[in-house]
């Protein structure tokens, strides 16, 4: 954990023996202002069910999310699962997409720097510039495209020192997961700032992506807008992940299986 545990920062759920934050959207916004209003590190991802599975399927990317200081809720899914099986009692889920907006316009009103990495150089100049244009006052002190493919140990270091060098409060990661999430754990032991990973966020306020309407995510059907976008692309992993999900959950329910310690399937 980064030195971002001094905050108050609520304790991760086991949720198939992944851990996931039970928190809201204010709750995780005053979280991330109040450390980089005071300068702490904090790492921060948005877990859909697609990266719920991925993490209980593949340990090491399971190990990443443990060292996250928050896993939100991505999707109403998996904030249902908090509810059922923790009885949290989560009015919302925390979108990555709706998340980023609400940390610019903070950052803007507090004068807290923001960084963007990831995507292509047409999409981040875009969604700067957006962003920048939506929210008076905000400060984009730094915003670079993904190089899409492995850096080596100098060109992280270098990174690093951009990153801290311009003097951002928050950080944003826009790669999919999961490789964003193993990028910012390369980092938070460099990168002096709060780092959240965002996925598509980059894509969908930079205008290249349409977002699902609100009445849609209300119902749980933002995967069904995105399967009609993309489906030759979605359709294999939504009828394997979804079914994985909705059986896990189903069998944790009833108390058929015994939930894993975290780390463990």
């Amino acid at each position: 954990m980064t030195s971002a545990t001094r905050i108050d920062i609520p304790r991760k759920c086991n949720v198939f023996g992944v851990g996931v934050t039970p928190t809201t959207y204010d709750a995780a916004l005053a979280l991330v202002l109040d450390a980089a209003n005071t300068h702490r590190p904090l790492c921060m991802t948005h877990l859909a069910v697609h990266g719920l599975m991925e993490a209980r399927r593949d340990a090491t990317f399971n190990a990443v999310l443990e060292d996250f200081d928050i896993v939100a809720p991505d999707g109403q899914p998996v904030r249902h699962a908090l509810n059922l099986l923790y009885k949290t009692r989560i009015p919302e889920n925390c979108r990555g997409p709706e998340f980023i907006v609400r940390v610019c316009r903070g950052a803007a009103q507090k004068g807290v720097g923001v960084y963007f990495y990831g995507s292509t150089s047409e999409v981040v100049e875009a969604l700067k510039r957006n962003l920048a244009a939506r929210y008076e006052g905000l400060d984009v002190v730094g915003a670079e495209p993904s190089l899409f493919r492995p850096l080596s140990d100098g060109e992280m270091e270098e990174l690093a020192e951009r990153i801290n060098g311009s003097g951002c409060g928050v950080a944003f990661f826009g790669m999919g997961c999961p490789l964003q999430e193993r990028f910012v754990h390369a980092l938070k032991d460099r990168v002096h700032a709060v780092m959240i990973a965002n996925g598509a966020a980059f894509e969908m306020h930079a205008g290249f992506r349409k977002m699902a309407p609100r009445w849609m995510q209300r119902l749980t059907l933002e995967w069904l807008y995105r399967l009609m976008q993309e489906p030759k692309r979605l359709f294999g992993r939504y009828l394997a992940t979804n079914t994985a999900f909705l059986a896990q959950l189903a069998l944790h329910y009833t108390g058929l299986k015994k939930t894993p310690r975290l780390g463990e399937r």
